[in-house]
């Protein structure tokens, strides 16, 4: 068998192009924003199977980064896609501030210079 007998094998690479090409902005936003909160909920020690694994160094990072993705995306999203993602950064920054024995001046927390400064609900 020659290389003029073999059946032209699609390029891998503008098939993954194509695929890409059809999934909508905000999906693939949304999707990396997943990824940064479920990252740094593990980090806070929030994982059902690792409850006792905390790096509040790398969890700072990761929220950080998702406060920076929803600021900048969020005119994008529009309210429907931002809101829960944003309620889902704010519970991130109160168990940052639970997990942390040090605790940030108000408006220096992770993400707090996209998102101002966050405060636990008042008791009532």
């Amino acid at each position: 068998m020659t290389d003029a007998d073999a059946t032209p094998q699609p390029d891998p690479l503008a098939t993954a192009s194509r695929d890409i090409a059809e999934v909508p902005a905000v999906e693939i936003i949304s999707t990396a924003a997943l990824h940064l909160m479920s990252a740094a909920a593990v980090n806070l020690g929030l994982a059902a199977d690792l409850p006792e694994h905390k790096d509040l160094d790398e969890a700072r990072s990761l929220i950080d980064s998702l406060a920076g993705l929803l600021d900048a995306a969020s005119p994008s999203l529009g309210h429907h896609h931002a809101a829960p993602l944003r309620d889902g950064l704010r519970s991130l920054q109160l168990a940052f501030r639970e997990a942390s024995s040090i605790q940030d001046e108000p408006g220096q927390g992770p993400g707090e210079k996209y998102t101002g400064a966050v405060y636990p609900a008042a008791a009532k």
